[in-house]
């Protein structure tokens, strides 16, 4: 995992509670990059995996926000940036990883929930283009990608999914969402076919706009390769509603 000791304070990320209206509360990251710009920001939730569960407020930021922050830093990109954190033996969906499909739960999970509620408080703030809305996430937060563009798919411009899975029936929602996606071909955690097989679906229902990266020789780590590629994440903020 690396040393998760001051990881919010060295990107200068506001460390917060979002207190649901229902009751319950989801620890999150934040930062506000380049707020002196002119315009409104962009918008990023960012879903980690099953290893930065926690109420630390702080694992979550390990896998991605290092190379996420240095490219909005670097190329002048105004953009607030959010990192829920799933609580302990809690997942962003529920369904097992290892499965080789699965069916859209009725039901967002309790966590995906309050994610979503945070999203739509962060969506309602004046600095925020409605048009330009992503999402990202890794494994777990793969899963839970999928999950928020199959229930809220007119809500994003763009999204990054790696080494996750989804409901290959809401492919026809989703086909006009562009798409990053990200696999390694031997991965044991969650099966490459899970990527594969949403990508299929995506093409079959008429999507124009996505990319499928799978990298050979790779284990469940495919995240490195994503996040560490600045033109992933050019491609991402390129894109608007």
């Amino acid at each position: 995992m690396g040393n998760t000791t001051g990881i919010s304070a060295e990107l200068g990320m506001e460390q917060k509670i979002f207190q649901s209206k229902t009751g319950g509360s989801l620890p999150y990251c934040r930062k506000n990059v380049h707020p002196e710009l002119p315009g409104k920001s962009a918008l990023l939730i960012f879903f980690h995996g099953a290893g930065e569960r926690g109420s630390d407020n702080s694992l979550q930021l390990v896998h991605g926000a290092r190379p996420l922050i240095r490219f909005l830093q670097e190329n002048n990109r105004k953009c607030v940036v959010v990192f829920p954190q799933c609580p302990n033996e809690k997942q962003w969906v529920n369904v097992p990883w290892g499965d080789l499909s699965h069916v859209l739960p009725e039901k967002p999970s309790d966590a995906m929930l309050l994610a979503m509620e945070l999203l739509d408080s962060l969506r309602t703030e004046e600095s925020i283009d409605p048009a330009r809305v992503h999402a990202a996430g890794l494994s777990m937060g793969g899963y839970g990608v999928w999950d928020i563009l199959s229930r809220r798919s007119a809500s994003f411009a763009s999204a990054l999914i790696v080494c996750g899975g989804g409901d290959t029936a809401q492919a026809p929602k989703l086909k006009d969402i562009p798409l990053s996606v990200w696999h390694g071909d031997s991965d044991t955690v969650v099966p490459p076919v899970r990527s594969r097989s949403m990508v299929d679906a995506l093409r079959a229902a008429g999507a124009k706009n996505v990319q499928y990266h799978e990298i050979f020789g790779c284990g469940h780590n495919s995240w490195d390769y994503a996040f560490n590629d600045s033109f992933t994440w050019e491609w991402l903020f390129s894109r608007s509603r």
